[in-house]
């Protein structure tokens, strides 16, 4: 039962923050809220990072159940996914402007499209690299609590990567669209 109240909880969050992801719902809340719609931002930030902190909550006091026995090989194969995702996820958010993402720097309409560095690799790599990190944890701890975690992100990427990309194209439309078709969206590929 505990494992269904985790993957219920990772429904939560991924729902909640897809819905105040949308472009729709931005529009919508932009013209009731008015001049209060500069705090949609920080308001979404601190609810994420609220479910955030109850699902880490919860995992710890989950009893562990290891479904992937211990090993070298695991311990040294999840050190270094967790490691690669973990450079992946900290070189792709370079991009993006922390004061921006809480609300207090107002978003640029000329904002261009971003397709360098791992950009130029993967169109996602910031979800790349969450993948990595949760892959790498699965097999390091072995547990069924991170099977979990790892299955509720791999359930939500399709769907993530969906929402992201019909934004991407209302914002950019043809240059994200040949962008599109020339960057594969997780996986590099290989030269």
């Amino acid at each position: 039962m505990d494992y269904v109240l985790l993957a219920l909880s990772w429904v939560l969050y991924y729902t909640l923050y897809s819905l105040l992801s949308a472009s729709k719902i931005k529009r919508i809340l932009e013209v009731k809220w008015g001049k209060a719609n500069k705090w949609y931002r920080l308001i979404h930030a601190l609810l994420a990072i609220l479910i955030l902190s109850g699902i880490t909550t919860q995992a710890l006091l989950i009893h562990k159940t290891v479904w992937i026995p211990k090993s070298n090989l695991t311990d040294y194969l999840g050190y270094m996914l967790a490691g690669f995702g973990t450079i992946i996820v900290t070189k792709s958010s370079k991009k993006y402007s922390l004061k921006r993402l809480l609300g207090s720097e107002p978003s640029s309409e000329e904002e261009k499209l971003v397709t360098s560095g791992l950009y130029s690799k993967t169109r996602h790599p910031l979800y790349a690299g969450l993948l990595l990190i949760f892959s790498g944890y699965f097999l390091f701890s072995g547990t069924i609590t991170a099977a979990v975690h790892l299955g509720c992100f791999i359930l939500y990427l399709p769907i993530g990567i969906s929402i992201k990309e019909k934004e991407l194209l209302l914002k950019y439309g043809d240059d994200y669209h040949s962008y599109k078709t020339s960057v594969p969206a997780l996986i590099p590929k290989l030269r």
